[in-house]
């Protein structure tokens, strides 16, 4: 008898521009289970400072990580894919105190390429303004922190095969 694990949930990081909305439905599509835009959990208020070029202070970013960290508890042995920019490991520690099994996607780049694609992009309040201000904010997924880095390079399908690998490399074996 094969043993398939508990589906994850996921919260596909990284600075804007990353690809975070792009990879994200096209991942929980390829895991089979179901998407969360972070966008969406964000307060008018901080969407009206992002949107005026304002980066958020931490005490912004609280009420919006505990609404994704509940979305993600919710989801604890359904699975799910999530994305928020969990720039900070403080954030990622408020995420896995609401979700404690939860594991993060980063979504790597060089700031050159994450420039070039935010400058395309239509519709979205983030100005590229505020890179500079997440280049500076990121802390990097530690060793102890469960979850693997995916490079932005390439179109959204190689990103997401990329993405289904380096989870794969995570899962226990299968019995």
């Amino acid at each position: 008898m094969q043993h398939s694990p508990t589906p994850r949930v996921v919260v596909v990081m990284g600075v804007a521009g990353t690809g975070k909305t792009t990879v994200g439905p096209l991942l929980a599509a390829r895991l089979g289970v179901p998407y969360a835009e972070g966008d969406d959990f964000h307060p008018q208020a901080n969407i009206a400072k992002m949107t005026a070029g304002t980066p958020l202070t931490d005490d912004d970013r609280w009420p919006w990580l505990d609404a994704i960290g509940h979305w993600a508890h919710d989801r604890a042995g359904l699975g799910g894919v999530v994305s928020s920019s969990a720039l900070k490991r403080v954030y990622r520690d408020r995420l896995r105190a609401a979700a404690p099994g939860i594991v993060f996607v980063h979504l790597t780049g060089d700031r050159e390429l994450i420039e070039d694609r935010m400058s395309h992009r239509t519709g979205h309040f983030m100005p590229t303004a505020l890179l500079d201000s997440q280049f500076a904010t990121l802390q990097p997924l530690a060793a102890d922190e469960a979850g693997v880095e995916v490079d932005v390079s390439g179109d959204p399908a190689g990103i997401t095969e990329r993405a289904v690998a380096a989870l794969g490399a995570l899962e226990p074996p299968r019995r």
